[in-house]
């Protein structure tokens, strides 16, 4: 009879011969699963769904999403965490999970730089205020003033308690001197239906998931939370334009692997999502969405995320933003 001992040495010697033997096999050996965060007809979904074509095509495999909704993108993130190094699992994590929950939890499930491998950053989105049409505020300094002569009565949207959405919310809120009451939801499209309804007043979100809404004179398009004027909404000032300063807040999204994942995997995998988005078609359809395409090395990935964590967590202590799991 096995000793205790004995059987976890034969269990470990096992699972180290199936990680050996699976790493083993050509690459990649199937379908590769991108896990996604949000739940489907948010800025995430809609990104993944638009590239997992030529990126698929090719890295030589059909890449399959496996959504995993739920904590600002975290459980998604989690997954990826405790996958199999063998690159036949990614996920598609966004600026929240990586650089704004660890800030706002009190224990997360995963250490960034350690738990995760960096493949390449993927696409970045500037957040754009919009207000339903039931607001009846056409600018910035009308709805400022609005808010203004009505405390805590208006309300924004987010993607739930520490994402990034959130923390713009915030943002905006300070710099403008406002207060509005904050309503998670648990992705970008229940939170674009809640404002479709009226039960919501305004949201900072990212471009894509509201361009349809915009066209259709639903949504007011207010001003965008970044640097410069982008070409889909030529028309829409920023930030500063509209009278509030230092209001700098963008989507972005990047594909990272679990720990461990060989260097040459990881190296097929950043060349597929290189050559996938430099395709004509694919760069015209994320513009359209109102996308900047930031593919990157995974040192850069590594370093931009760690300056994003910074500037969020800073944002977090004076806002005073906290969220539970």
């Amino acid at each position: 009879m096995l000793t205790r001992r004995g059987s976890m040495v034969l269990m470990l010697t096992a699972t180290a011969g199936a990680a050996t033997e699976a790493l083993a096999q050509p690459y990649p050996s199937g379908p590769v699963r991108l896990i996604i965060g949000f739940p489907p007809g948010g800025t995430v979904d809609t990104i993944g769904r638009l590239i997992i074509g030529p990126i698929g095509a090719r890295l030589g495999a059909p890449l399959v999403i496996d959504t995993r909704a739920g904590a600002a993108g975290v459980l998604a993130v989690e997954a990826a965490a405790r996958g199999r190094p063998d690159g036949q699992s990614l996920v598609m994590a966004s600026a929240g999970a990586l650089a704004v929950m660890p800030h706002m939890l009190d224990s997360m499930p995963y250490d960034v730089e350690r738990d995760l491998a960096p493949v390449t950053q993927l696409v970045r989105t500037p957040q754009l205020l919009v207000v339903g049409k039931h607001v009846p505020a056409n600018s910035v300094a009308e709805l400022v003033a609005l808010a203004k002569q009505q405390p805590g009565k208006h309300t924004f949207g987010s993607t739930g308690v520490g994402s990034t959405l959130h923390l713009a919310g915030e943002l905006f809120k300070m710099r403008a001197g406002i207060d509005l009451l904050h309503v998670p939801y648990r992705g970008g499209a229940p939170a674009v239906t809640a404002m479709l309804a009226g039960e919501i007043d305004m949201l900072l979100v990212d471009i894509p998931v509201v361009m349809p809404h915009i066209r259709t004179g639903d949504f007011r398009p207010l001003a965008l939370a970044s640097a410069s004027r982008v070409p889909v909404l030529p028309n829409v000032p920023t930030m500063s334009e509209a009278g509030v300063e230092d209001v700098i807040a963008e989507g972005w999204y990047a594909i990272y692997a679990p720990p461990g994942t060989p260097a040459d995997r990881i190296e097929a995998v950043r060349k597929a999502v290189t050559e996938g988005l430099a395709d004509q078609a694919t760069q015209q359809a994320l513009s359209e969405l109102g996308c900047v395409i930031a593919t990157s090395s995974p040192e850069e990935l590594r370093q931009y995320a760690r300056s994003e964590y910074v500037k969020w967590g800073e944002v977090v202590r004076v806002s005073g933003a906290r969220a539970s799991r």
